[in-house]
């Protein structure tokens, strides 16, 4: 109840500021009704018709939110890669415990973590209005996740569209199939093999730490010194590090301290000289072989990281769920229809 009483305070506020915003959109609620998931029928164009002015609504929606508060854009980005990993990007992600369903929030890898729900729930808002039924939460966090890389200044890329939302969460495979802070090189590429991606896809996409925080709690091996060379410039991040969480578990710390709020190649830059924050992060220039071979070249390289993730953004987005599963396009990104 209180999920549905949230969705409709949204619109009540946004009917007021969004007069101007076209609502004569071509081929409405085109997506809307339940269905099955079809896993090859993602595409760039369906918006074109049916919702022009998706893309500029999701875009200017994670513009304003991070304009208000830098951090959203890693934490938008997130939301994608976390909704991708369980059962396809679906947007399970975004459902609200209710008392049929218990979702994915409170799973481990994303309890007090996770966040820009709020900032997903006023662009859906806005796109029911210009277009109900139309486009699908799993459509805006994939969008969103594009948008928030190249509002930090990181690459762009085509974004395929189509997806349709799940009417379930699966708490314990979040638990299961989000890698952890902690894990080693051989856990990280089992874990991305498991979803068909590879052990390129890893590396790149462990790049996305190049912005956001983590606290304090998710680095503790790093504070006892794990993975850090022995040394000077080493020592200085560790006594960082030591001191910034003296106080508290719940400290941010920023994953990337020359730039952190800078999409960049900076990230593997700072895991080649021990200063990678999450221990999931240093172990990769200690892997060896092509893992340690992609994070010297995208050290070296710019331009190549920014188009292989672009790359695996793409091949990420694909994931979902298995063919035949119920699917709908929510009115509400918390809440089933």
């Amino acid at each position: 109840m209180v999920t549905i009483i949230v969705c409709a305070i949204l619109a009540l506020v946004l009917a007021d500021q969004l007069n101007a915003l076209s609502k004569d959109c071509i081929g409405v609620g085109g997506g809307g009704g339940s269905g099955s998931f079809d896993g090859g029928s993602l595409n760039f164009d369906l918006y074109i018709s049916s919702c022009p002015q998706a893309e500029a609504i999701i875009f200017s929606g994670v513009q304003r939110a991070i304009a208000s508060d830098p951090r959203m854009a890693a934490s938008l980005l997130r939301l994608h890669f976390h909704d991708c990993f369980v059962n396809g990007c679906d947007a399970s992600v975004l459902l609200d415990d209710t008392p049929n369903l218990v979702g994915e929030k409170t799973a481990g890898p994303n309890l007090n973590s996770l966040r820009g729900f709020d900032v997903v729930d006023g662009i859906k808002t806005e796109l029911e209005m210009a277009c109900p039924e139309t486009v699908s939460c799993a459509d805006v966090l994939a969008i969103a996740a594009r948008d928030s890389v190249v509002l930090s200044g990181g690459p762009t890329w085509q974004v395929e569209v189509g997806r349709r939302d799940g009417v379930t969460a699966i708490l314990s495979m979040a638990t299961a199939n989000i890698p952890a802070p902690t894990s080693d090189v051989a856990t990280l590429v089992q874990k991305f093999q498991n979803l068909g991606l590879s052990t390129k896809d890893m590396v790149v996409l462990s790049g996305a730490h190049t912005i956001g925080k983590a606290r304090c709690s998710s680095f503790v091996s790093r504070l006892n010194g794990g993975g850090i060379a022995d040394a000077a410039a080493d020592r200085i991040f560790l006594q960082s590090l030591q001191q910034l969480c003296a106080g508290s578990n719940g400290t941010l710390a920023h994953l990337d301290l020359a730039t952190p709020a800078t999409f960049d190649n900076q990230y593997y830059v700072n895991l080649l000289s021990g200063e990678g924050l999450l221990p999931s992060d240093q172990v990769l220039v200690n892997g060896g072989g092509e893992v340690g071979s992609l994070v010297q070249a995208y050290a070296m390289d710019p331009v190549l990281f920014y188009e292989d993730f672009a790359v695996s953004m793409v091949r990420m987005g694909r994931l979902a769920p298995p063919s035949g599963s119920e699917a709908e396009v929510r009115r509400c990104c918390r809440v089933v229809n």
